[in-house]
């Protein structure tokens, strides 16, 4: 294999990591192939992460970590790798676990929940728990996985949920 002129060899190599990690993200997160190419199209437009660019495949990764995925450093990598200021690390992600969505309609169901959590509505306001109300509701295993209609239908749900709520606490 020749490689352009116009690229360094190490950019391949860069690329072959990427690509690397993506497959290792998928299966360490226990993805099933058509939740991984729903994924990989609404992140990045393409269902093959063969046809990523290098930023693709980095916007990728951190939708991975965003899902709870936690990447694994070898001591030589964590050495030779300056720090980057990745937002996504595992210390910061476990403090917001409910924050840090980029779509609006998803951080809305998270603020639901947490307002229904607070308010004692809840008797469980885990995510684990929101995840297993948003399947019953939508058949989608995850809020980041929803649709802005999928995600209209759980918030009217939680909206319902907390009316009563109210209702019966008389404020």
């Amino acid at each position: 294999m020749t490689r352009s002129k116009s690229f360094p060899s190490h950019v391949g190599n860069t690329r072959h990591a990427l690509l690397a990690k993506v497959h290792i993200a998928k299966k360490e997160l226990g993805l099933a192939d058509d939740n991984y190419r729903a994924i990989m199209r609404r992140v990045t437009g393409k269902v093959s992460a063969r046809d990523c660019s290098e930023g693709e495949l980095h916007r990728l990764l951190a939708e991975f970590k965003r899902l709870g995925w936690k990447p694994k450093t070898s001591s030589a990598a964590r050495a030779s790798s300056p720090k980057s200021g990745n937002r996504f690390s595992g210390e910061e992600d476990a403090q917001n676990i409910f924050k840090k969505s980029g779509k609006p309609h998803v951080r809305k169901v998270f603020a639901l929940w947490s307002d229904l959590s607070r308010s004692g509505a809840l008797t469980d306001g885990s995510r684990a728990a929101l995840q297993a109300f948003v399947q019953r509701q939508t058949g989608i295993a995850s809020p980041e996985w929803l649709t802005a209609p999928q995600a209209n239908q759980v918030t009217e749900g939680l909206k319902a949920m907390l009316a009563r709520h109210k209702e019966r606490a008389g404020t």
